[in-house]
């Protein structure tokens, strides 16, 4: 695993332009569409029970919203609102940052564990379900980040906000790279770009091949995370 110091040092290189052309493909514009909204369905249905029980212990620990739902820059520059559970205090945008400090003291007891495991990125299924997001793209970003895109960084919007890309595995414990303080600030200096430059990898790469690698892969990260998690408690 990377160290979050070789994280810090990290500076990965924007594609060139001319390089971009995955985005540009009849896969992007409408064969994964179609492939996000058939696997969307089968996954709510068949994960229904699992969103129920996190719904419940949501409002069991903390209350309603059981949704935490927020403005991200989406596909084509059109701005959506993230379905997420709420694994934070009620307005915790209104208390802190933008980005989640290591042991950020705005997450709730429930919330400490779905994020961990990712369950809270389980009601995305829902933005999946209204075309506003993909199971594999660019990780969605707050507005304040995504008005700022410029250059390649535009290629960005050719493709649906997604679950899952090649800066979530890169990123992974994005925690302990901000740490405790200046979350944002820490965001901003070591992470934004590098994210950004992963992103437009992904307009550039985008596939079925390139899908369905990080999709597994995502997969069997995430199942590892939780199972480490699980027997540590």
């Amino acid at each position: 695993m990377t160290s979050v110091e070789e994280l810090k040092a990290l500076k990965i290189e924007y594609p060139l332009e001319e390089e971009i052309t995955g985005c540009k493909g009849f896969y992007n514009k409408v064969v994964k569409r179609v492939i996000d909204f058939v696997l969307a369905i089968i996954l709510v249905v068949v994960l229904s029970p699992v969103l129920l029980v996190v719904s419940l212990l949501i409002v069991i620990d903390d209350g309603f919203p059981v949704f935490y739902r927020a403005y991200r820059g989406g596909y084509k520059n059109k701005t959506f609102r993230i379905f997420k559970f709420r694994s934070m205090v009620k307005n915790a945008d209104k208390i802190g940052g933008g980005t989640t400090a290591l042991n950020d003291n705005r997450i709730t007891k429930i919330g400490h564990f779905i994020r961990k495991t990712k369950i809270d990125e389980f009601a995305n299924l829902f933005n999946i379900l209204r075309g506003e997001m993909s199971f594999i793209g660019p990780r969605p970003e707050l507005l304040q980040y995504t008005e700022q895109y410029e250059g390649v960084e535009r290629y960005i919007f050719e493709v649906r906000p997604g679950i899952t890309d090649f800066s979530s595995d890169t990123f992974i414990n994005l925690d302990e790279i901000v740490g405790d303080e200046n979350a944002d600030e820490m965001y901003e200096k070591y992470v934004l770009k590098n994210k950004n430059a992963l992103r437009v990898k992904y307009a550039a790469e985008v596939s079925f091949k390139t899908d369905f690698k990080l999709f597994f892969k995502t997969v069997f990260d995430v199942i590892k995370k939780a199972l480490n998690v699980i027997f540590k408690n």
